[in-house]
């Protein structure tokens, strides 16, 4: 029996769905990789994403070569690159999010798949990346945001970035137990990140103009409960534009698809299901119903698409967001009720 695509009745059928994740599919190299657009340039982050979104549609044998590609990228401290063109580094930075977000990556594949062995064989590789990004952490529990190809330590900590990574901490904790290898200096670290998180933002650079910093320490797992909804509720007007999505930074006339698919998955992890299937059929103006690809951005005032791309990023966020808001798949979880976060 195939399984099931997530679909979302008279906002995203399971044909439509489909239809992206052959986007995904078509945008694959033959070593795994997963391009931002086909032959374009790779970052791990985006890449994970877009494996996650194969995973939610039923095809896991391209999620497992794209997990399988991390291994052939992964610099000796366990970190990435934070751009590759064609397997060649074209960014060396490397960036701690990138480093921490295979864990839910694979958690996810897990809870899908129930393949033990594969996550066996991928932990290693997801291990040295918590590591990598665990030696990026000061005294006080942030994570600094990256690190240079010279090995210094950026200046300074963000807070979309330790938001992921705190999601990173809590499904690598996870898969860690699952897996017989605990890791209780993780979850410690998680826990500290999300006092920071909740009650320091003081201590991250500010960029609250961007709407990754509203909503990600929402689906990070990191804020929860009344706090979440009264974070939603104070940058709503700021960031949402009826019928259109939401503004990447405050003060630009740019909604892009990505940032209103990821909101979605945040207000899933806050029940609020019926208002985010509205937030994600309002992004369709983004798709095209060519291939099912979505545009990356739409500028309102000039009413053209701004960046003139299809990202394989975007189409996978509208994915996960649709998984999310229908629990099609136990991976869902990974969002919806991240490991720790309770």
């Amino acid at each position: 029996m195939s399984p099931a695509i997530p679909e979302l009745p008279g906002v995203l059928g399971a044909d439509e769905v489909a239809r992206s994740a052959d986007y995904l599919l078509a945008a694959q190299e033959a070593d795994g990789g997963i391009p931002w657009f086909p032959g374009g340039h790779l970052d791990v982050w985006d890449h994970v994403e877009c494996a996650m979104a194969l995973t939610a549609t039923g095809h896991t044998g391209a999620a497992r070569r794209a997990y399988s590609w991390l291994a052939t990228a992964q610099y000796p401290d366990g970190s990435w690159p934070a751009k590759l063109r064609q397997s060649r580094v074209a960014v060396p930075l490397r960036e701690t999010n990138h480093a921490a977000y295979p864990a839910v990556g694979l958690l996810h594949h897990l809870l899908i798949t129930g393949d033990e062995a594969f996550a066996r064989e991928v932990w290693p590789t997801v291990r040295a990346g918590i590591g990598f990004a665990m030696g990026l952490r000061t005294e006080r529990g942030e994570f600094l945001w990256a690190r240079d190809p010279g090995g210094g330590p950026g200046d300074h900590a963000l807070l979309t970035v330790c938001s992921s990574v705190h999601h990173g901490l809590r499904c690598a904790a996870e898969l860690g137990a699952r897996l017989g290898e605990e890791h209780p200096e993780w979850t410690a670290a998680a826990d500290r990140l999300a006092v920071l998180i909740n009650e320091r933002e003081d201590v991250f650079a500010d960029r609250s103009r961007f709407s990754m910093d509203w909503y990600y320490p929402i689906l990070g797992g990191a804020v929860r409960g009344q706090a979440a909804r009264e974070r939603i509720k104070e940058r709503w007007d700021a960031f949402v534009v009826p019928g259109l999505g939401i503004r990447c930074v405050s003060d630009q006339p740019w909604v892009t698809g990505a940032e209103t698919s990821e909101l979605v998955l945040a207000l899933a992890s806050m029940g609020e299901v019926d208002l985010g299937a509205e937030l994600l059929g309002s992004i369709s103006h983004l798709r095209d119903p060519d291939d099912g690809a979505y545009w990356t951005g739409y500028q309102f005032a000039e009413k053209v698409r701004w960046p003139v791309e299809r990202s394989t990023w975007t189409a996978a966020a509208v994915i996960l967001a649709a998984d999310a808001l229908s629990q099609t798949t136990p991976g869902a979880r990974v969002f919806t009720d991240p490991p720790g976060c309770g």
